[in-house]
């Protein structure tokens, strides 16, 4: 409709132009041009100030792998299989099936940082674009386990209203370990590999999953391989991702026991997020430090990244709380 009008209204612009001077008609013109930008559908005016989902992807790859790299400490793996996931799903003109990522890690390891960052470079820091970017805390949006009849509706009808307005959505579910059972199934149908349901296209869209279980077996892993003397970077993600997969399917408090999203194997990434150690803390402390404005301090650097390094008690290897206290940490001693 609204383009009908615009129509219409540029028919008529010959006939209102005669009774203006030029000046007038510059500016007149120059107005109906904006009207018309704004009016159009996916106009790049129109995405450049106001919300806009453009269908075509944007996402620059080796900005996203510089911001991981230089970013995130200690994560090779996750680092490695979000960029391939990625490139994956967005160079793909019509891929198959909805991106399905689950992060999975102790705290403070960068689950969050990870999937904020993709969200960044996915709409290049656009304002009205973030409005699909849709993040649900389970503690926040589903409280109450006597509701899950109640959520899995109205989690249907807000994804499925979403992915209408916009096929690249983006869907970042945080504390799945709290989330009611039963309930990360509702949203079974999405993720498959179906053309479309009901008229709605959902291969363009990413989900992502964060995870505190699973934590303590990653933890184990990589703690028996440095007992081993082997180095971090060759822990085989192969290997911990089928144990990730066992490990949270038969865990009470992933969010995932017993899921059918498993059983199906609708998830495509199990990503672990490994423990960060002594010199990953300090690097957290040296970003934090530059961020908040104050010059490099290494005698800081060193005293935060030790008392933080604490697991396991014998050889205080790894920070349990990863780099989640760096921050109040800065501040209390600058």
């Amino acid at each position: 409709m609204k383009l009908l009008n615009a129509a219409g209204f540029l028919i008529l612009m010959p006939t209102l132009m005669l009774a203006l001077d030029p000046l007038s008609t510059s500016i007149f013109m120059g107005g109906a041009a904006v009207a018309w930008q704004l009016l159009s559908p996916y106009s790049w005016l129109k995405c450049s100030f106001l919300e806009c989902c453009n269908m075509k992807d944007t996402l620059n790859f080796s900005v996203l792998k510089m911001d991981l790299e230089r970013k995130v400490f200690g994560q090779h793996l996750a680092v490695q299989t979000v960029l391939r996931a990625l490139s994956t799903n967005v160079y793909s003109k019509r891929p198959k099936k909805p991106l399905v990522m689950s992060f999975h890690g102790w705290t403070g390891t960068g689950k969050s940082f990870v999937s904020s960052i993709i969200a960044e470079n996915l709409y290049q820091l656009h304002t009205p674009r973030r409005r699909f970017v849709h993040h649900f805390s389970t503690v926040l949006h589903f409280p109450h386990a006597s509701h899950v009849h109640l959520y899995k509706e109205q989690l249907q009808n807000w994804i499925r209203g979403n992915v209408s307005a916009c096929p690249r959505s983006l869907f970042i579910f945080s504390e799945m370990d709290q989330m009611p059972h039963g309930l990360i199934d509702s949203i079974m149908p999405f993720l498959g590999y179906r053309e479309e349901i009901d008229g709605v296209y959902y291969g363009k869209a990413i989900f992502l999953f964060l995870n505190n279980a699973g934590g303590d077996k990653i933890t184990e892993i990589a703690l028996d391989h440095w007992r081993r003397q082997k180095r971090r970077e060759e822990i085989p993600l192969k290997e911990m991702q089928s144990l990730m997969s066992e490990e949270i399917f038969s865990n009470v408090n992933s969010g995932f026991f017993h899921s059918q999203l498993i059983q199906k194997n609708l998830i495509d990434y199990f990503i672990p997020f490994l423990p960060l150690e002594y010199k990953h803390v300090r690097e957290c402390v040296r970003e934090e430090l530059r961020s908040q404005g104050h010059l490099e301090d290494e005698d800081l650097m060193t005293e935060i990244a030790l008392a933080m390094t604490d697991y396991p008690s014998e050889e205080r290897l790894y920070s349990s709380k990863g780099c989640k206290t760096v921050a109040s940490r800065v501040t209390l001693s600058t």
